[in-house]
């Protein structure tokens, strides 16, 4: 898997589909990953992974609360080859942050990624708040697709491969009273079945 990957295969939407044949099989592909695409958008996340553990760039925010530096990151399931340094604004390492916390504490047991570090008192060094001077180094992404965004990508995907079908944007028929307009956002039982995976970022 890949980060921000396509989330179901073409084989899986045309069994969604009920279509048999190979015509269709280049708009069942880009439905899929445009489908892929509006899940990302919609929760505020992806659900692939980095090939590789790599380095990625934050600002640590001093949280008055529990009066300790907190590092905000993308998404992370593995600490294989976690680590998180402390670099000036030349890109020089002043130290590392050697004593953490990764929360939500219960993330592992629940199946759900971590999303931040709280850097503890003890850790040899500690963040100032420089902008992007924390550099962490992981695996980034979730270790596998959730069945929740599998299951919404191909009823988005499935709308959207519909979608040239009513180039005005109106499916259906007023005749017999299925008439219906696709809104210009995600599918509503898709919202549904996302809400739980909706992450929200604070303004940095």
């Amino acid at each position: 898997m890949a980060w921000a990957p396509d989330y179901v295969t073409s084989a899986e939407l045309k069994a969604f589909l009920r279509i048999s044949d190979t015509d269709d099989d280049a708009q069942v592909a880009l439905a899929i990953t445009a489908a892929s695409r509006a899940v990302d958008t919609h929760c505020g996340r992806q659900f692939g992974v980095v090939a590789a553990a790599e380095q990625r760039f934050y600002t640590g925010q001093w949280d008055r609360r529990i009066c300790r530096w907190v590092v905000v990151f993308d998404d992370l399931m593995s600490t294989t080859n976690f680590a998180a340094i402390v670099q000036d604004e030349d890109g020089v390492t002043v130290g590392t942050i050697d004593e953490y916390a990764l929360e939500p504490r219960n993330a592992a047991a629940k199946g759900r990624p971590w999303t931040q570090m709280v850097v503890l008192l003890n850790s040899a060094q500690q963040p100032t708040g420089a902008r992007d001077e924390v550099a962490v180094t992981a695996l980034w992404g979730w270790s596998a697709v959730p069945s929740a965004v599998k299951q919404a990508t191909l009823l988005q995907a499935s709308r959207i491969f519909a979608r040239r079908q009513s180039p005005y944007g109106i499916a259906g028929s007023p005749d017999d009273g299925s008439e219906m307009r696709l809104l210009a956002r995600v599918d509503p039982d898709v919202a549904v079945v996302l809400n739980p995976y909706r992450r929200w970022w604070a303004a940095a």
